[in-house]
């Protein structure tokens, strides 16, 4: 019995490693390589969330809550698109630059070359109800441009970015998503360290 909960603990381990992998679908990272900072934009346009387009996902939170307790379908409309310039973007952020690595990332940053647009295309927000839990889960597209001409320079995904807390205290959504993105930078920066700056 053992022997079978190990096997199944790292079958699903090798499962989301390997979803995480970063996969290059055109160009290149290279020109990075002479680079020390990057301007950083985060975009969720034509994002679904779960089998729901977001519109239609949001509309469906909002009445599932307002059921509940009236009023509270709108404050969690305005935390789902707040959690993105209050959390996941600066998440994603600290943990890019949490090493002082050899490039930058930052939102804003004027005197770059080059725009790493961080486009996430999925999202499944899991949840954590104490006696059950599933991860948030999050799909990204990597776009590289040249900041002067907006020429995509190369693009890149990573499905299946994993996210929740140690400890299991991730009860709201915007904190799993939020270490989603976590790791999703992570990953990004170490790909990088690898193929670009190694």
């Amino acid at each position: 019995m053992q022997r079978t909960l190990s096997l199944v603990l790292v079958a699903c381990l090798a499962t989301t490693a390997m979803a995480q992998k970063l996969l290059v679908k055109s160009g290149s990272f290279k020109d990075l390589k002479s680079e020390k900072e990057l301007d950083l934009e985060f975009t969720f346009d034509n994002m679904t969330v779960g089998k729901f387009a977001e519109a239609d996902y949001i509309a469906k939170k909002k009445t599932e809550y307002n059921d509940k307790e009236p009023g509270r379908g709108e404050k969690f409309e305005q935390s789902w698109i707040a959690d993105r310039e209050s959390r996941f973007a600066p998440k994603f952020e600290v943990l890019f630059n949490d090493d002082g690595g050899p490039i930058k990332g930052l939102r804003g940053t004027t005197g770059a070359k080059y725009t790493l647009v961080v486009h996430t295309t999925r999202t499944e927000p899991g949840w954590n109800i104490g006696i059950s839990k599933q991860p948030a889960y999050i799909d990204v597209e990597y776009i590289l441009k040249e900041k002067a001409t907006g020429t995509v320079v190369a693009n890149a995904i990573m499905l299946g970015i994993p996210g929740s807390q140690f400890g299991g205290y991730d009860y709201d959504t915007g904190t799993r998503l939020a270490e989603s993105y976590a790791k999703a930078a992570k990953e990004l920066r170490k790909w990088l360290v690898k193929n670009v700056f190694g």
